[in-house]
């Protein structure tokens, strides 16, 4: 698991490889992660956008953004919390992610929350010592 706290969000990320989703023959891994966000700070927050970078272990990066998560902006009042699975296909056995969650206060402001960045890990990965 991963974790990280930003102004008081914290954010936990469980990610686990779907071999039953690979084709590794193809060239087509796939991961699910499950994310929870919980408001540890003192204000009613909202998800607002994502911002996602997915690096592939060959340097193969793509960005991806868009308003909320699995179609929802969450509102969490504090010590509330929000969890969600979502999937990210890469073409190599293995890669990372990172990202951050634009939040907004309730008084309009906004801020960045960092997504702790992960391994994306397969069985079909092989590691060279140097």
């Amino acid at each position: 698991m991963y974790r990280k706290v930003t102004e008081g969000i914290q954010v936990t990320v469980e990610p686990f490889f779907m071999d039953e989703e690979s084709d590794p023959d193809r060239g087509y891994y796939f991961w699910a992660y499950t994310i929870e966000i919980l408001n540890l700070s003192a204000d009613t927050v909202q998800l607002r956008t994502r911002h996602w970078e997915i690096v592939a272990d060959d340097g193969q990066a793509q960005v991806v953004e868009g308003q909320g998560v699995v179609g929802e902006e969450p509102v969490l009042a504090p010590g509330e919390a929000f969890e969600y699975t979502s999937g990210a296909p890469l073409p190599t056995p293995s890669g990372l992610m990172r990202g951050t969650y634009r939040m907004e206060d309730a008084d309009g402001r906004g801020f960045d929350v960092q997504i702790p960045a992960f391994s994306l890990d397969s069985p079909h990965a092989t590691r060279a010592m140097n």
